[in-house]
C-alpha cells in the first residue's frame, strides 16, 4: 500500500505538517513566486539604468567602463561600440543580491516566528500545543522550518540568478556555498533567539514582533553597512565579536575572490589582522566562515535550552543558574579573545597603555547588556519568590547550608547571588589581563573600573529583582523600564548639564559608564563611590530580604499579627 506523503510528514513531524498545510496554499506559493521574480527583474532594470549611454563622440564616464587603470572613462571597441565592463556590473549585481537575501531571511523570518507565536497566545492554541505528547525539539523545529517556508521560496527563487552573477564576476563557486551555509546556519540562530523572545514576550502585545525584527534590522544593517565600507571595520577589541553575528563579515572574502574587488576598497589588510587568542581569524574566508558557524552553534544551543526550560513551565526562568555560568565563562572568554592583540598602527609602547585601556572598554561596553539578560534570564516572578520563601524551610535540618546552596544553585531563589557569582567569574576572567598590562596609570584604572562595574550591575539586579516582587501584573515591565532609566538618565543629565568626565568625574562613576571617567579620578574620589555603591546595594539586599521574609511567615502567623501573608 502506497502511503501518502503528507502522511510521512505528519508522523515526522506534525507541527511542521500542519505549518505547511495553512501556509502553502496557491494564493501565497502565486503571491511569493511573483514578488521574487518581480523584484530580481526590477533589481536588473535599476543595474542597467546605471549602464553608460552612447552619446556620439563625446567623452563618456561611468563606473562600468573598462577605461585605464583608475579612469572611468569610456573607451571604444574595433566598431565604436562602449566597451563596458560586465564583470563588475555582475560583481555589483552580485554583492546587492546577497545583501538583499540574508536581511530578508534574517529580518522577514524573524518577524514572521514573533508574529506567529503571539497569534499563537492570542488564539489559545499555544496553550493547547502545550498539551501536545510532541517534544518541544518536535514542535519548535516545526515552526522554525515551517512558518517562514513561503519566504524560503521567495529567497530560493533568487538563488540562480545569485550564482549566475557571482560566477560571471569570477568569484569560486565553493566561496559562495559557504557564504550560503553562514546564512543558514545565521538563520538558526537568529530563528531560535526570535522563538524564545516571542515566548517570554507575551506582556507586549502584538508589538513584539515589530521590535524584535526592528531590533535585527538595526543590528544587520549597521554591522553591513560597517562590513563593506573601509576605515569602518573594529581593529582588534572586544567589538569584533559582533560582526561575527552577521553574514556580512564573509562578503568581503567574496568580493575580494573577484579579479575586480579591489574596486569596493575594503581594507582587506585590517581585516586580515583579526586575530583571537593569536589564531588568524581574519586570514581567509574559511577561517572567519568556521568561526562563525561555532558562534552560531553556540548560540543556538542556549535559545534551545531556553526554549525546553520554559515552554511547559511558563513560571521557569530562562536559564539555570548552573547554564549561566557556563554562558558568561563564554563570553568572557570570547570577548578577552579579540583585545589581546594590538594592531600593528598601536605597537608604540608609549601608545599601547591607552589603546588596551580602550579595548577594556569596548569589553565592558558589550558585559553590559550581557548582564542585563542574565538578570532578566535569572530573576523569578512574585508567585514562584513566594513559593520558595514559605516552603524552604521544610524538611531539612541545615537550614544555613541550604539556603546557600538554593542561592547558587537552585531554580527558585532570588538571583542575586548568582549574579554575583557570574561577576565574580567575569572578574577572575579580565583582571588576569590588566595584570599583564605594562605599569601606566591606565592599569590602576582598569582594576578600579572593575570594582566600579561589578558593583553598579549588582544595584541593577538588586532593583530588578526586587520590582519582580510586586504585586503589579506589569512588573516585567516596570523592572525593565526602571533599570532602564538607571543606565540612560544618569550620562543623558550629564549631557544637559555639560558635566565633563574629565572635569567632574566623581558622578560617573555612579553610572554604568564609569569606566568613561575612572582614568581622570583620585583613588579617595573611588573609594567613596565605592563605598555609596555598597550602602545602596545593602539597603536593597536588606528590603529584598525583608519582602522574602514576610513572603515566608505562614498564614496563621500573619493572621495572629494583624497584617497579610505577603507584603504590599
Amino acid at each position: 500500500m502506497k502511503v501518502n506523503w503528507t502522511d510521512r510528514l505528519g508522523d515526522l513531524n506534525p507541527q511542521l505538517l500542519r505549518e505547511f498545510k495553512g501556509r502553502l496554499k496557491p494564493r501565497n506559493v502565486l503571491i511569493a513566486v511573483g514578488i521574487s521574480l518581480l523584484g530580481q527583474l526590477l533589481l536588473l532594470m535599476s543595474f542597467s539604468t546605471m549602464l553608460p549611454l552612447d552619446t556620439g563622440n563625446a567623452d563618456i564616464y561611468n563606473r562600468y567602463c573598462r577605461g585605464r587603470a583608475g579612469d572611468t572613462k569610456c573607451l571604444r571597441d574595433a566598431l565604436g561600440n562602449i566597451d563596458i565592463n560586465w564583470q563588475l556590473w555582475w560583481l555589483d549585481v552580485s554583492v546587492w543580491l546577497s545583501v538583499i537575501g540574508f536581511l530578508t531571511v534574517l529580518v522577514v523570518g524573524t518577524y514572521m516566528l514573533i508574529s506567529d507565536l503571539a497569534r499563537e497566545e492570542n488564539r489559545g492554541t499555544l496553550n493547547f500545543i502545550r498539551l501536545s505528547p510532541q517534544s518541544t525539539t518536535s514542535l519548535f523545529s516545526g515552526k522554525l522550518l515551517g512558518v517562514p517556508i513561503v519566504m524560503y521560496l521567495l529567497v530560493g527563487l533568487a538563488i540562480p540568478l545569485h550564482l549566475f552573477a557571482g560566477l560571471s564576476a569570477e568569484i569560486p563557486l565553493a566561496l559562495i556555498l559557504g557564504f550560503y551555509g553562514v546564512v543558514v546556519a545565521s538563520a538558526a540562530c537568529f530563528y531560535s533567539a526570535a522563538l524564545l523572545y516571542g515566548l517570554v514576550s507575551g506582556g507586549l502585545g502584538g508589538f513584539q514582533a515589530w521590535f524584535g525584527g526592528g531590533i535585527v534590522l538595526a543590528f544587520l544593517s549597521m554591522m553591513t553597512t560597517m562590513n563593506l565600507h573601509r576605515g569602518s571595520v573594529a581593529g582588534n577589541n572586544a567589538l569584533d565579536w559582533l560582526f561575527v553575528f552577521s553574514p556580512s563579515v564573509v562578503l568581503p572574502y567574496l568580493i575580494d575572490a573577484s579579479p575586480l574587488g579591489k574596486v569596493y576598497s575594503l581594507g582587506m589588510d585590517q581585516r586580515q589582522a583579526w586575530q583571537w587568542f593569536g589564531l588568524p581569524l581574519g586570514a581567509s574566508l574559511w577561517n572567519m566562515a568556521s568561526f562563525s558557524l561555532l558562534n552560531y552553534a553556540l548560540g543556538t544551543f542556549w535559545f534551545w535550552q531556553g526554549l525546553k526550560r520554559c515552554f511547559h513551565n511558563s513560571g521557569a526562568t530562562l536559564l539555570s543558574k548552573r547554564q549561566s555560568y557556563l554562558i558568561t565563562a563564554c563570553c568572557e572568554v570570547a570577548l578577552i579573545g579579540f583585545s589581546l592583540k594590538l594592531p600593528k598602527w598601536y605597537e608604540n609602547p608609549d601608545a599601547i597603555p591607552a589603546r588596551l585601556f580602550e579595548n577594556f572598554g569596548a569589553l565592558l561596553l558589550l558585559n553590559l547588556p550581557l548582564f542585563l539578560c542574565l538578570m532578566a534570564a535569572l530573576s523569578p516572578h512574585r508567585q514562584v519568590l513566594q513559593d520558595w520563601a514559605r516552603y524552604r524551610r521544610e524538611g531539612t535540618s541545615s537550614r544555613g547550608k541550604k539556603l546557600v546552596q538554593d542561592l547558587v544553585w537552585g531554580e527558585k531563589s532570588p538571583s542575586l547571588v548568582a549574579v554575583a557569582l557570574n561577576l565574580l567569574i567575569a572578574s577572575l576572567i579580565v583582571v588576569p589581563w590588566i595584570l599583564v598590562w605594562p605599569e601606566s596609570d591606565y592599569k590602576v584604572s582598569a582594576l578600579m573600573t572593575v570594582v566600579l562595574s561589578v558593583n553598579v550591575i549588582l544595584i541593577y539586579a538588586g532593583v530588578a529583582q526586587l520590582m519582580l516582587f510586586m504585586k503589579t501584573p506589569k512588573r516585567s515591565l516596570w523592572a525593565a523600564s526602571t533599570v532602564a532609566a538607571l543606565i540612560i538618565l544618569p550620562p543623558v543629565t550629564f549631557g544637559l548639564l555639560s558635566i565633563d568626565p574629565n572635569e567632574i568625574p566623581g558622578l560617573w562613576l555612579f553610572s554604568a559608564f564609569s569606566w568613561y571617567a575612572a582614568k581622570d579620578v583620585a583613588i579617595t574620589t573611588v573609594c567613596l563611590s565605592v563605598l555609596g555603591q555598597w550602602l545602596a546595594f545593602s539597603l536593597l539586599s536588606i528590603q529584598t530580604a525583608r519582602q522574602l521574609r514576610l513572603a515566608g511567615e505562614s498564614a496563621s502567623k500573619a493572621l495572629m499579627s494583624g497584617r497579610s501573608a505577603l507584603p504590599s
